[in-house]
């Protein structure tokens, strides 16, 4: 008899069990998702202009001699628009001769072309930039400059910004905070209440240009917008 009550109890026993267990399990399948994002509008700390110049010449030493006048113009006119010149460095020096080439045309114009490229690192964007608008004046100087697919392939400047790590803690709270008020209004509207976080994952942190057309990039841009997207579940009561 003792022992026919003691296993009914424990039957009792294991199906309340079992009967609190699934309502937990159904507890945990009512949450919603939201996602919360956070902008933040950013001034370019360091510029990279790398200006590229050609001079061609049948003569060898001639046509280094050229180059080294383009150089030395350059550095004249950078440091004439207040861009330190010790921030610029000259590479990429490159000859060809047109004789020597293996698919040379029947007839070439100057036999040798020396390539090289002056690289402007700075961290004043702006000066970077007003100088970049007067590169004319390096064309009336008689400097030949050629494009390349160095950087953004334009010859122009490019804009980075470098404080994104001070940023991240700060924009990840205000995103998080953006999805909690998004949930909230939820969870109103369906007559529930907000519980905890059941999951949450950080979104990647994008650098965009501040003017978002087709054609523009953000490195041509000195002001950015920086953004990130998190997801967060919430359970509902």
């Amino acid at each position: 008899m003792v022992r026919a009550v003691i296993l009914a109890l424990g039957m009792v026993l294991g199906g309340w069990a079992a009967g609190c267990g699934f309502a937990r399990g159904r507890a945990a399948d009512r949450f919603v998702t939201v996602k919360g994002i956070a902008e933040r509008e950013v001034n370019a700390d360091l510029a990279i202009w790398p200006l590229r110049l050609v001079a061609s010449d049948d003569d060898l030493a001639r046509t280094h001699t050229r180059v080294q006048t383009y150089v030395r113009e350059i550095f004249r006119f950078l440091a004439r628009h207040g861009i330190d010149t010790t921030q610029a460095s000259v590479q990429d020096f490159a000859v060809t001769d047109a004789l020597a080439t293996e698919y040379r045309a029947p007839q070439v114009g100057n036999r040798y072309i020396i390539r090289q490229t002056v690289v402007v690192r700075s961290d004043k964007p702006d000066v970077v930039l007003a100088a970049s608008q007067r590169v004319g004046e390096l064309v009336s100087a008689g400097v030949v400059l050629s494009s390349g697919d160095e950087y953004r392939g334009g010859g122009g400047p490019t804009f980075i910004f470098r404080g994104l790590n001070a940023l991240k803690p700060q924009m990840i709270a205000d995103a998080t905070a953006r999805a909690r008020e998004a949930a909230a209004q939820f969870a109103a509207d369906s007559r529930t209440s907000l519980g905890g976080i059941r999951h949450a994952s950080q979104g990647v942190f994008e650098i965009l240009p501040r003017d978002q057309a087709p054609g523009i990039s953000e490195g041509s841009q000195i002001v950015k917008t920086v953004r990130v997207v998190s997801t967060v579940e919430y359970l509902l009561r």
